[in-house]
């Protein structure tokens, strides 16, 4: 337990000392800002065709401008862009012992290497839903200054569950990230995992199979598809856990094996 504690606290120290992370969610935060511009679009489509901008494009990917819709356009957003985000910390997290060429000193710690692994596990989530939650408050602050119509506490506590559902939904999928990050040694092979399972969840959305597919999931759970009672069933949130375990199993084989020679 001493050894998890030492871990946490060292992967903690360099969260606070690095700005990948905080750079990183700065830029999560532009979702809400882009919702935003949308919705102003929307709110008065002449004074946004005089000023160049599309209404057409915009009523496609938004609708009408509510805080229905701008929610809904939120809940997209993480899970789309939380799939990459994600990523990006998790990359940082684990392909940053290559970079900077720490992992040798890692693997001949007397700390136990599951204790390491475990301390880089338990930090991923708890940053992201960090993140998540405060891109839902940037979104409720914009959304108060366009003075969107629709508000209720209803919809606002539906809405909280399906953006941090949908970030639920993506944060154990990062499993496989940390696996090819470590078994990859570095940034680019875990960065070309997330662009190809970007790609194939939406090919295997439109096909119909999405709920079969792990990283498809996040984004039915949004409503980007329809409804989700209609979309997903009980198994494809045993899918994304069966596939979280696989990651999490591949990560900690790998570091338990690794040499720390090479």
């Amino acid at each position: 337990m001493n050894g998890f504690l030492s871990a946490l606290w060292v992967e903690t120290l360099k969260l606070r000392r690095s700005k990948v992370p905080f750079i990183a969610a700065i830029g999560f935060c532009f979702a809400p800002l882009a919702g935003a511009l949308f919705m102003i679009i929307l709110k008065d489509p002449e004074a946004a065709k005089s000023l160049g901008l599309i209404t057409t494009k915009a009523q496609i990917m938004v609708g009408t401008a509510d805080w229905t819709s701008f929610f809904g356009f939120m809940a997209q957003a993480v899970a789309a862009g939380g799939m990459v985000l994600f990523s990006i910390f998790t990359i940082w997290v684990f392909g940053r012992e290559f970079s900077d060429r720490t992992v040798k000193e890692l693997l001949a710690l007397p700390t136990s290497r599951e204790a390491i692994i475990t301390a880089k596990f338990v930090l991923i989530p708890i940053w992201s839903l960090i993140v998540t939650l405060l891109v839902f408050v940037v979104g409720i602050g914009v959304g108060i200054l366009v003075v969107l119509p629709g508000w209720s506490r209803e919809l606002l506590w539906t809405s909280f569950v399906n953006i941090m559902g949908c970030a639920l939904l993506t944060i154990p999928l990062m499993s496989f990230v940390a696996w090819i990050a470590s078994a990859g040694r570095g940034y680019l092979p875990p960065f070309g995992w997330t662009i190809f399972t970007l790609a194939m969840a939406n090919l295997i959305a439109v096909l119909g199979w999405g709920d079969w597919f792990p990283w498809a999931i996040p984004g039915l759970f949004s409503g980007a598809g329809g409804p989700r009672e209609e979309l997903l069933g009980v198994h494809s949130y045993v899918i994304v856990i069966l596939a979280s375990l696989v990651g999490l199993a591949a990560t900690y084989y790998w570091w338990r094996n690794a040499d720390q020679t090479r």
